[in-house]
């Protein structure tokens, strides 16, 4: 039995490491194989000495956090624990040092959990156009708009623009009841719920009715040119390759684009190739364009979800060796 002790100076420190009932403790010890136990201000971890010495990481990195000022959940713990497991854990600064993106409209500061959401957020910010590729709960969109919201209120860009395929994925468009524009909502009620989160319900309307927020179907698009915006092309999984084509070009002077999606929730009918793949596949060489990947885990949602997400990657690399 090996054993190694962490030394906690800090009583507010100890508190939230452990969290209530000892839950995040709890969690750590069933992650890594080890028993972990307090005294005082120290804290002791046994077991074998590979997963001890995991443990210890991975406590460090959570007391760095805790020192940040950021939140520990369920989440946070299973990150950190998966980034001293890879390795990884030396980058975790680069999580806890990222900037505040934007202020919520209830106050939370938004930015990125996870060392994907960071590529993918400095990709953004260095390239005219972005191509974010993963998983549900990733926050792509999310932090897509946050940063549109931050780029408006810096008066980088006059107008934000939100868009994306209404594409049925297994309802009829036609049979949902209301004029057009009642019938597209549901596709974009999304795009509303992260305005709304940034902006707050009032100011969404007010920006929405002079025109500085636009949230419209890709079909829209078609014809413009779009200068001085910040747009986002979401659920782009679902165009076809004359629809991602046709979005692309709509790009005009001091705009930038991004595009988001997942290839492993394709809608579009059989023999339809999507505009999201073609994109990634064309277009990956070309200057000022970024492609940024996310993965399971950089899954920042309920913790059940990493887990679907991983029970459908092992199915599908199962089929794909059957295959």
């Amino acid at each position: 039995m090996f054993e190694q002790n962490i030394d906690i100076e800090q009583i507010e420190v100890m508190i939230t490491l452990f969290g209530n009932f000892d839950q995040n403790i709890k969690r750590i010890e069933k992650r890594h194989e080890v028993s972990i136990t307090s005294h005082g201000s120290c804290v002791k971890i046994k077991g074998e000495k590979e997963n001890v010495e995991m443990a210890v990481r991975t406590v460090e990195g959570l007391i760095t956090m805790i020192k940040k000022g950021e939140p520990i959940s369920d989440s946070n713990i299973d990150y950190v624990a998966s980034l001293v497991e890879d390795n990884e854990d030396n980058m975790l600064s680069e999580i806890t040092d990222s900037d505040c993106i934007c202020i919520t409209s209830k106050g939370k500061p938004v930015k990125p959990k996870t060392l994907g959401q960071k590529k993918y957020v400095e990709a953004i910010k260095n390239n005219t156009i972005t191509i974010g590729v993963g998983p549900a709960g990733t926050g792509k969109t999310y932090l897509a708009v946050a940063l549109a919201v931050n780029a408006f209120k810096q008066k980088q860009v006059s107008r934000i623009i939100l868009t994306r395929p209404a594409v049925e994925a297994g309802e009829r468009l036609g049979f949902l009841p209301g004029d057009l524009q009642q019938k597209i909502d549901p596709y974009l009620r999304p795009l509303y719920d992260a305005l709304f989160d940034m902006l707050g319900a009032e100011n969404f309307q007010k920006c929405q009715e002079r025109g500085d927020i636009e949230v419209a179907p890709l079909a829209y698009m078609r014809g413009r040119t779009l200068d001085d915006s910040f747009i986002i092309l979401d659920e782009a999984q679902n165009t076809t390759c004359e629809q991602m084509k046709m979005f692309l070009t709509r790009l005009g002077f001091n705009s930038k684009a991004v595009v988001t999606g997942d290839v492993t929730q394709i809608d579009l009918p059989d023999g339809k190739r999507s505009g999201l793949k073609q994109a990634v596949s064309i277009l990956k060489n070309i200057d000022d364009i970024a492609i940024a990947r996310l993965s399971g885990k950089d899954v920042v949602r309920h913790r059940l979800v990493q887990e679907i997400i991983k029970a459908y990657e092992r199915n599908s690399e199962k089929n794909e060796r059957k295959g």
